[in-house]
């Protein structure tokens, strides 16, 4: 049991699995209505382990984000592509939550932007 409790404190401990290459939120600009535009994220695994990208939820269907779901090895590059729909009229700001195995707290994303008609 002790050796349990041991192992659960020592993976909420441990910090970030990944290392972002460069910003977690990105400012999409002005986007013309229904014309999607799509923002790639850039991480690295220093876990020191091969690691997977467990699920990636949005704040909402106007949000689609693409990965690849093989193992990623340490020091190694991944990619989460988020595409915004650009259907509604108006600035924007969506949440993504990424959710890395070997790490219990989601990274979070976001983009921006706004949307007008041509």
């Amino acid at each position: 049991m002790r050796l349990l409790i041991f192992m659960s404190a020592c993976l909420f401990l441990m910090g970030p699995v990944v290392e972002w290459e460069g910003e977690t939120s990105y400012e999409m600009g002005d986007l013309i209505r229904n014309q999607p535009s799509t923002h790639k994220f850039v991480f690295r695994n220093v876990s020191g382990e091969p690691m997977v990208i467990d699920n990636v939820r949005t704040s909402c269907g106007c949000t689609v984000p693409e990965w690849d779901e093989v193992p990623i090895a340490p020091d190694s590059t991944g990619v989460i592509a988020v595409t915004y729909d650009a259907r509604d009229l108006g600035y924007f700001k969506k949440k993504v939550k990424v959710y890395f195995s070997n790490q219990r707290k989601a990274e979070v994303l976001f983009i921006e932007g706004w949307v007008e008609e041509l």
